[in-house]
């Protein structure tokens, strides 16, 4: 038995002439409102409101931005207008201030290492956390 594979699964149909059901909604809900505007709304100001409506119903009609629909611009920036923002202007770094270490050198300041357990494993690590730390204090000094 064989079965047909549709080629075209990106594009809409045409249901409404040369529209797809989504554009004939657009274009007759903007049709709606400018009737009702013209009809309920003194002419001098229903104009401009008509002329505001139909433009926004033709450009979810037909407008698209990186070939996706105006829709999807007007969600992005309702998303964009709601959402919580951080903002960071001036991120400054803290300087070291190196202590004064011209007294006692550090090489002559005696390393002891506290005797934490019976464990080899331990005292390892420990020594080289300690021996890390004092280097990178001695180095940061020095710059």
């Amino acid at each position: 038995m064989r079965f047909e594979v549709p080629q075209f699964i990106d594009v809409e149909d045409k249901v409404f002439g040369p529209f797809t059901f989504k554009q004939f909604v657009y274009l007759a809900g903007g049709g709606g409102i400018a009737v009702v505007l013209w009809v309920f709304v003194p002419k001098l100001l229903a104009i401009p409101l008509i002329l505001g409506a139909v433009g926004f119903a033709l450009a979810l009609a037909f407008y698209k931005k990186n070939n996706k629909p105006f829709i999807f611009l007007l969600e992005s920036m309702f998303k964009y207008a709601t959402s919580a923002r951080l903002y960071i202007w001036k991120k400054e770094t803290k300087k070291v201030v190196a202590k004064n270490t011209e007294d006692t050198p550090a090489e002559d300041v005696p390393l002891t290492v506290p005797h934490l357990s019976d464990s080899k494993l331990k005292d390892l690590a420990w020594s080289l956390d300690v021996q890390n730390s004092i280097y990178s204090e001695t180095e940061d000094s020095a710059e």
